[in-house]
């Protein structure tokens, strides 16, 4: 049968029930347990953004607190919400560009669940992305923003150290960097998408220079708003997510040199350092073990605290478990080997060359260092 034929004896009474309008807008909700906000946030943006085409997705990290369960509630009432729940994967970057990647709406807005972000602006966001911006930013700092209450003294001012940090790298003038708020032409969204870093917390700044650096630098607006209170649950800022912004920064200011990982990866490693000598000093000096004994229990001991470190933090969005995490443990101990072996060698070779001590340990540290991270990316965290 032709395809011609095939559309003719497609019943009409399907054709209708198929029958809907495309949405224009998907509002990106990255979450882990926000159960107590998803209701509230859907109601908000559906008075906003008014006879507008929209859809929200909410990518969840399955959160145990059941949020993606009450987004499934949500969605036998409204048909313009639905759940990416993701299994064995955190971050919220990573969820931004999943929840871009599975909407056909040629505009896609990310906003916290947690209510701090005024979805009132959402009309006038998009009117610009309209109008031509490639990049809309919701900013808490031009003419007519606020911090408001949302912050505390202590997080407004390392948000603003954050923010110079970005306006180093960003290459243009952006006021707000470092805001969760933001309105995006999906195509551009996700031609920058292959390049970003999956595991970082901060995904505007990523977009900025990841797609000037592609040659495609962004138009960007920016419409003010008051940065409120969060509504019910907890902050998800942390030391970790301050580490990850730090990892990003520099992988950014070094080209993509240094992955973003790579930091954390490099401070574990030095609290690895503190745990090997300290294991050390117990067996010999308390326990009156020998040399040899004494460092072999206190490299293995480092090493096991390196890996689990390592495993919960640096790659906690692909974090091993059970028969996997055995499996792990071994292949990060032999790689840790392999690694301190370039470690001897590149060190002797450097030190046959020059005769300087510190050099050559160095060189051999930093061998060592980018080995062990490189390998076992590849097959540890692969």
């Amino acid at each position: 049968m032709s395809i011609e034929a095939e559309q003719n004896a497609f019943p009409a009474q399907v054709d209708q029930q198929v029958h809907f309008q495309p949405p224009q807008l998907a509002v990106i909700v990255p979450s882990y347990n926000e159960r107590g906000n998803i209701e509230l946030l859907y109601e908000k943006v559906a008075i906003a953004l008014g006879n507008t085409s929209w859809e929200m997705i909410v990518v969840d990290d399955n959160s145990p607190d059941g949020t993606a369960e009450a987004v499934n509630e949500l969605s036998q009432v409204y048909p313009n919400i639905r759940c990416l729940r993701r299994f064995g994967r955190r971050g919220l970057a990573s969820a931004c560009v999943e929840g871009m990647a599975v909407t056909a709406a040629p505009y896609v807005v990310v906003i916290d669940a947690d209510l701090q972000h005024d979805e009132a602006i959402l009309p006038e966001m998009l009117a610009q992305a309209i109008g031509g911006a490639d990049l809309v930013v919701g900013s808490r700092f031009i003419a007519g923003g606020s911090a408001g209450a949302g912050l505390s003294e202590r997080r407004l001012s390392g948000s603003r150290l954050a923010t110079r940090m970005a306006g180093m790298i960003a290459g243009q003038a952006v006021s707000d960097p470092m805001s969760g708020f933001f309105l995006i032409r999906r195509e551009a969204a996700l031609a920058a998408a292959p390049r970003l870093a999956s595991d970082g917390f901060k995904i505007l700044i990523d977009l900025i220079v990841t797609s000037a650096r592609m040659g495609k630098p962004l138009a960007v607006a920016e419409v003010p708003y008051t940065f409120r209170p969060r509504h019910a649950g907890e902050s998800k800022m942390n030391p970790l997510v301050v580490i990850q912004y730090g990892g990003l920064w520099v992988s950014k200011l070094t080209n993509g040199l240094l992955p973003p990982s790579f930091l954390l990866f490099g401070l574990v490693g030095g609290t690895g350092v503190v745990v090997h000598l300290a294991m050390l000093g117990l067996f010999t000096a308390a326990l009156g073990q020998g040399f040899l004994l004494s460092q072999v229990a206190a490299t293995l001991i480092a090493m096991t605290w390196n890996f689990v470190l390592n495993n919960n933090l640096t790659y906690a969005d692909r974090k091993l478990r059970g028969v996997r995490l055995i499996k792990g443990l071994l292949s990060f101990f032999a790689i840790c080997a392999l690694g301190g072996i370039a470690n001897i060698s590149v060190a002797h070779a450097i030190y046959q060359f020059d005769q300087q001590t510190l050099v050559a340990g160095l060189a051999g540290a930093v061998m060592s260092s980018v080995f062990n991270y490189a390998v076992t990316r590849a097959f540890t965290w692969k």
